[in-house]
């Protein structure tokens, strides 16, 4: 099984489990396995997707809860919103018989959402530091 290449960074201690939920989730809906031979990772997002109306009701469920995160972690609005326009695009064209499958495999929008949540979260920790250092 393929190991997550997500790196959570320096977030705040309050925002840390979070941050590992992001990855952990992240890493099992787009990379979890590993292809023997041709090195290929997929995720349940592309596993779930070969069943039609349920695997994309699953996959959506599982973007809306790294956005679920991001937003309690105090993600700025248009950083959740660029998360939505990633889930929802994702869901839409997924949703295409076997084009959506191979759209699934390289667009990665668990990992996208993934990697702008902990990039927010490791925004907010150096705001946090550079605030402690003044006070």
């Amino acid at each position: 099984m393929a190991e997550s290449s997500i790196d959570i960074g320096k977030v705040t201690d309050d925002n840390e489990a979070r941050a590992k939920r992001i990855a952990r989730v992240a890493n099992a809906f787009d990379s979890r396995f590993e292809v023997p031979g041709i090195g290929l990772k997929l995720g349940y997002d592309s596993l779930l997707g070969l069943v039609p109306g349920i695997g994309d009701l699953v996959t959506s469920a599982a973007g809306g809860y790294v956005i679920y995160e991001a937003a309690k972690s105090g993600a700025r609005k248009r950083i959740l919103a660029r998360m939505l326009f990633n889930t929802v695009l994702d869901s839409t064209l997924g949703s295409v018989p076997l084009l959506g499958d191979i759209f699934d495999m390289a667009f990665r929008s668990n990992t996208r959402n993934a990697k702008l949540a902990l990039a927010e979260m490791n925004r907010q920790a150096a705001e946090k530091g550079r605030e402690e250092l003044i006070a």
